[in-house]
């Protein structure tokens, strides 16, 4: 079977795409307060153009593709385009990451079109608060999604909170609490330099470290390491014992988790971003609406993944990432 190594021998067998860069939220550490999304129908990739790519990346190896935004339900008709995607050979994990605003209505029909499973953000469970840190998004329906997600029999649903210091950071072991009561896993996120926006909330970075501090100090002698699948992202998860609870960490900035990626991620102008914390990409929607072949596109994808950098370079080298808003790429 064909598959996508790159330069440094990592096995590439997760796509990351964003099928809009609109989002019903403004969460402040995503985006600057005054940007705009002005994409253009044309823009984006149509549905028949995700699937010819994801179904080429397939080819190559990909086996688990996640649905990201912006905020992906607000895509017209997602659900045709997860049927889709449902339907092509080899992939055998399609997630959806939401800020679960509109997933109470979703949750039911998204499991029957096979999205089993979906991480939510939710970085605060004080209304006021969490209106602040979205920019007038409302807690009280994010939860009313997660219940839905529960209700639908999803599993396993993740909740990820970038926590933020001296804005969220002692909300920390509430947040598990929650996670605990509904049988839901957490994962804690380190903000990262990403636009303007998050350059600016490095102010605000607590890290890794700090988390765990936190984490052990209260749940030290229940924690137990969960073995990853290859296919995982870069958190290290830890059941808490007699629950069905666990706890992880993404801390790009913390640590390098570099050796181990083994994902690109696909913008829904159909950019192909080979690491966050670099500029390079490659239109893949140039390259389905010219007239080049399966094929051909499938080179193009392999030549492109040999300019994967081996690590970024967020705590030294802003220039790289300044100009993105974590909004349009997918996180």
């Amino acid at each position: 079977m064909n598959q996508i190594i790159d330069p440094f021998n990592r096995h590439i067998t997760y796509l990351r795409v964003s099928v809009t860069d609109h989002c019903n939220y403004r969460c402040h550490y995503c985006r600057d307060e005054d940007h705009q999304t002005h994409t253009t129908r044309s823009e984006v990739l149509a549905f028949e153009e995700i699937v010819r790519i994801v179904g080429l990346f397939a080819e190559l190896g990909v086996t688990k593709v996640r649905l990201t935004g912006g905020e992906p339900l607000l895509r017209k008709d997602i659900l045709d385009l997860t049927k889709m995607l449902g339907d092509i050979p080899g992939l055998t994990d399609i997630p959806l990451s939401t800020n679960a605003h509109l997933l109470s209505s979703f949750a039911e029909k998204l499991k029957s079109h096979g999205i089993n499973r979906v991480n939510i953000s939710i970085d605060s469970l004080i209304p006021e608060r969490f209106k602040e840190i979205t920019r007038d998004g409302d807690l009280a329906r994010v939860i009313k999604g997660i219940d839905a997600a529960i209700a639908a029999e999803m599993n396993p649903i993740k909740l990820n909170m970038v926590v933020m210091k001296g804005v969220n950071d002692e909300e920390i072991e509430s947040m598990i609490d929650f996670a605990i009561d509904r049988g839901l896993d957490i994962r804690f996120i380190e903000t990262m330099p990403i636009g303007l926006a998050g350059i600016e909330a490095l102010d605000r970075h607590y890290s890794e470290k700090e988390i765990l501090e936190r984490v052990y100090k209260k749940y030290g002698n229940k924690l137990i390491a969960k073995d990853s699948k290859q296919t995982d992202g870069p958190a290290k998860s830890m059941l808490i014992e007699g629950t069905n609870t666990s706890i992880a960490t993404i801390s790009a900035v913390s640590n390098h988790f570099c050796a181990s990626c083994n994902r690109v991620r696909l913008t829904a102008k159909g950019d192909l971003i080979l690491c966050l914390g670099q500029k390079d990409s490659v239109s893949l929607r140039d390259a389905v609406r010219s007239k080049m072949n399966d094929e051909e596109i499938k080179n193009l994808i392999i030549k492109a993944i040999t300019k994967k950098p081996e690590k970024h370079f967020f705590s030294s080298d802003i220039d790289n990432i300044s100009n993105r808003q974590m909004v349009e790429i997918g996180g």
